[in-house]
């Protein structure tokens, strides 16, 4: 009598501790899942911001001191800003810089009940029409 209640004991005990080995595999999914799910987020606003500077360099996108915008289609949910300021340096001679910009692009959206963003700065001479 004294081994089955044994037995009983063993298996009970070898059951929770399968059951808690089940749970944290699963838990383990779900933050890889999360993982890849940030990382193709990460991924898509480098190129959003990419694909902005080029624009911006190229002349298609008129530049403006201060915007916001609200993107549509494979961009939704998201929000880039656009600041761009006089860049105020000298060059070798002392001389001042003229007719370049500093341009901040900042990216900003919501995933998973958290606030992500990414920026990017780079300078720009705009082209003379």
């Amino acid at each position: 009598m004294k081994m089955r209640g044994f037995v009983l004991i063993e298996v009970m005990l070898a059951v929770l501790i399968f059951a808690l080995g089940v749970l944290s595999l699963g838990q383990c999914v779900n933050f890889c899942l999360a993982a890849e799910h940030f990382k193709e987020e990460d991924a898509r606003a480098g190129r959003l911001l990419a694909n902005r500077m080029a624009e911006i360099e190229g002349g298609s996108i008129a530049l403006n001191d201060s915007s916001t915008e609200e993107l549509k289609g494979m961009w939704e949910g998201m929000k880039l800003k656009t600041t761009r300021s006089v860049l105020k340096k000298k060059n070798e001679n002392g001389q001042d810089i003229t007719g370049v910009y500093a341009v901040r692009l900042e990216l900003l959206w919501r995933s998973d009940n958290q606030d992500h963003s990414r920026e990017l700065t780079f300078y720009v001479y705009p082209r003379q029409q």
